[in-house]
């Protein structure tokens, strides 16, 4: 990647709507090789989907909660079972494996307490775990999807 294909990232990281041509005028190319190289970073895997980023509040899910999972079942099954149930949870929209005193890290998005409550009750009905904690975000000071690109 040169440092066009570098700027189109960042563009595209802030901005997806913006039309190809926009684009390429903000890199100083023409438009026919910057889409070129657009198609070039979704082909490599660069760039992996374009999304519509969605407001938590207008969705009636602005409660972020962190739960912290802990197994005693260290095994392909046990971790198979729960990323598929975690595919049945939409609340579920970021999954981690984890070093350290966690086993795995959700990031879960409810309306409220009580629908936290509801999610709790069904997945700890659907895993099997040794230890769930849970903390809840009280403000969000830094959110952001771009990922830095200093270090291609």
């Amino acid at each position: 990647m040169d440092s066009f294909d570098k700027h189109i990232l960042s563009i595209l990281q802030k901005d997806c709507t913006l039309s190809t041509s926009e684009i390429a005028e903000r890199v100083g190319l023409s438009t026919t090789p910057c889409w070129r190289r657009i198609q070039a970073m979704e082909k490599s895997g660069v760039i992996k989907g374009r999304v519509a980023l969605a407001d938590p509040e207008k969705l009636n899910v602005g409660l972020s909660i962190f739960v912290m999972v802990k197994t005693n079942q260290h095994n392909p099954d046990w971790l198979t079972t729960f990323a598929k149930v975690a595919e049945d949870f939409p609340e579920i929209v970021e999954f981690y494996r984890m070093s350290g005193d966690v086993d795995y890290l959700l990031r879960v998005v409810v309306p409220d307490m009580k629908a936290y409550d509801r999610f709790y009750k069904e997945l700890i009905t659907r895993v099997d775990f040794s230890d769930i904690s849970s903390s809840f975000a009280m403000e969000e000071i830094k959110y952001t999807t771009a990922l830095p690109i200093d270090y291609i």
